[in-house]
């Protein structure tokens, strides 16, 4: 019977990092879980929104961009919109060049801040 009520409890936390609409990156850490996907698709010259979803859901969330081997950011400053539940939207992101960028992401909560990167190639 404990089993059933700890599955119970831990499921719509579980629902909350779902992602409709196709494959999303997944980064993770002790407190908290970031699902998130470009759309449409990552591409040098072209902006791009990220769909993200973060669970629990935070106070704040904040998306960037920058490439470490060059040390500079996008030439662009994302904006974020809540969409409820924990999922945001963040449009204007742009790379400008090809390369190694790493995803920046803030997430505050309860029990302070957190920040996760994630490496992706743009070609």
């Amino acid at each position: 019977m404990r089993l059933a009520a700890l599955l119970a409890l831990a499921a719509p936390a579980a629902l909350a990092c779902e992602m409709p609409g196709g494959p999303a990156e997944k980064l993770q850490s002790a407190t908290h879980t970031i699902l998130y996907r470009a759309e449409p698709g990552l591409g040098v010259g072209r902006h791009f929104a990220l769909a993200v979803a973060v669970c629990p859901p935070p106070k704040d969330v904040r998306v960037d961009a920058w490439m470490p081997d060059h040390r500079h950011g996008m030439n662009y400053r994302p904006s974020i919109a809540p969409l409820g539940d924990g999922r945001y939207r963040a449009d204007g992101l742009l790379f400008h060049m090809p390369g190694r960028w790493e995803f920046l992401f803030e997430v505050r909560g309860a029990g302070g801040t957190e920040r996760f990167e994630h490496s992706v190639r743009v070609e």
